[in-house]
């Protein structure tokens, strides 16, 4: 009965030790309004992909911004997290928490903060004193020049320069003086919207769509920014997660295949070749349309000779007679 006793007492500590890490760790920290930072996709494993985001994010970072400088608390932060610590006095249970408080704070000052995004196979990555789209372009630029592969767990890496709520009264608060940046006068250039909802249905996507057009519509923007859904130069991207609307406008969408890392060191024909690919294509088939063309008449000709046959053999008889 004291064997039974004392394994369910480790049991119940283990469990509540358990959920305190939890509650600690990428648990208590959610997307929310007003942060800005980076989304990545993966499949079935989360915590992989939080890791690969880490260190290339990182060593990327370095090379635009230089390398992070940590103080005492934030380099021990980690160190305090793995002890575990199983006595049961008061005072230092105290103690600890409160260490555990000062390091969760010093790493939210940290520039790249993982949190839950609300969504299953996606990671949001909170960005602090960095430009989102910079680093994101930045990244697969390299990866498209050198054909290097990086990582194995993340799919797509989308920069997040703004959020709001992902109500539509909201989002046309937003959104006007967002898009203004990119396309109002002297600015141009073709545009797509690409758009996506998860776990969310607070706004539809052709809701969404007719509100960008509208607002871009009452932007005093340039004739020459057009819709162009082929090789657009501007991409805005509308990623919902349950009630928080994630922005961006990002350059070279097409280029990069649609900002996956694993297809971006892969090696594509250029979009600027997809016009001759076309043109091509259509020579083929006028050179095929004008072979049936020539096979038809010849069908045709033939068609019209045996009849003519046919009926001098039939009036043959009848002279004949």
């Amino acid at each position: 009965m004291a064997a039974v006793q004392e394994s369910k007492k480790r049991s119940r500590k283990q469990y509540t030790n358990y959920a305190a890490k939890k509650q600690r760790g990428c648990g208590a920290r959610e997307l929310e309004v007003g942060m800005q930072g980076i989304l990545l996709t993966c499949n079935m494993n989360q915590s992989k992909c939080t890791a690969e985001a880490y260190s290339l994010l990182n060593e990327y970072a370095d090379k635009l911004y230089g390398p992070e400088k940590f103080t005492e608390e934030e380099r021990n932060s980690d160190e305090e997290e793995k002890v575990d610590d199983d006595d049961d006095d008061a005072e230092a249970a105290l103690k600890k928490e409160v260490k555990q408080i000062r390091s969760s704070t010093a790493k939210k000052q940290r520039r790249f903060l993982a949190m839950e995004s609300g969504a299953n196979n996606v990671v949001f990555v909170r960005t602090l004193n960095i430009d989102p789209g910079k680093l994101v372009h930045h990244i697969l630029q390299d990866l498209h020049t050198t054909k290097k592969k990086k990582s194995r767990v993340i799919l797509r890496m989308l920069p997040v320069s703004g959020t709001c709520k992902a109500f539509i009264e909201e989002m046309e608060k937003y959104l006007g003086p967002f898009l203004e940046s990119w396309f109002k006068a002297p600015n141009q250039g073709t545009f797509q919207i690409v758009f996506k909802a998860r776990n969310s249905s607070h706004a539809k996507r052709d809701e969404v769509i007719k509100l960008l057009a509208g607002k871009l519509a009452l932007i005093k923007w340039n004739p020459k920014n057009k819709v162009d859904l082929t090789n657009p130069e501007f991409t805005i991207i509308v990623e919902i997660i349950k009630s928080v609307c994630c922005v961006s406008v990002v350059r070279d969408y097409v280029l990069f295949r649609k900002f996956n890392l694993q297809e971006v060191v892969k090696n594509h024909k250029e979009p600027e070749d997809l016009p001759s690919r076309v043109e091509n294509c259509e020579e083929e088939k006028e050179e095929s349309a004008k072979e049936t063309e020539s096979k038809s008449r010849r069908s045709e000709e033939c068609s019209v000779e045996t009849p003519k046959q046919e009926s001098t053999l039939t009036d043959n008889p009848i002279k004949l007679e």
